[in-house]
């Protein structure tokens, strides 16, 4: 699947033998129900309020993306830049349950990539739970390489992989 990431970006999907479309854009004001809605329901801690989401959304140094279609938010993923660095970091990327199978953490994934690369940024970085087997295997396929870990990292004690991915133009 090769998409771009802009205002507005079209994918389609397949999934089992019906196509599922959805689209990947930057989320807006509108969407702040709905992601923290979805902050809420994908995580037991760590949640963004509604206030970082508008914060993030209005920040030149943070990309807020929604994968959605005509029901609604499928997924989000926030990325950060700093300046002076070419490192990106993928902060949070969730989708929602009735989503999943859909191929809309993967195509949040490399929205985020192509957004960091817009960015100028060459490198992307990530924690993930060390108990989040299925979201290590995601990242891994797709290129990701473990390189460090944090103890303790998340508010509940749970402890984090570091990954690192070379983004190539």
């Amino acid at each position: 699947m090769s998409a771009r990431v802009g205002d507005e970006v079209s994918l389609t999907h397949e999934a089992s033998s019906s196509s599922t479309g959805y689209r990947i854009r930057r989320a807006t004001p509108a969407d702040l129900p709905a992601l923290v809605a979805l902050e809420r329901r994908a995580f037991n801690t760590d949640h963004l309020s509604r206030r970082q989401y508008r914060h993030h959304i209005t920040n030149t140094s943070a990309a807020v993306l929604a994968a959605v279609d005509a029901g609604g938010l499928l997924g989000k993923a926030v990325v950060f830049f700093r300046k002076n660095t070419v490192v990106a970091r993928l902060y949070s990327i969730a989708v929602a349950p009735e989503a999943r199978g859909r191929g809309v953490g993967e195509a949040l994934v490399g929205a985020a990539e192509r957004t960091a690369r817009a960015h100028g940024c060459k490198r992307l970085r990530l924690e993930v739970r060390q108990d989040n087997a299925g979201a290590i295997r995601l990242y891994e396929r797709l290129g990701y390489r473990r390189f460090g870990a944090y103890a303790g990292f998340y508010e509940d004690g749970a402890d984090a992989w570091r990954y690192e991915k070379e983004l190539r133009s």
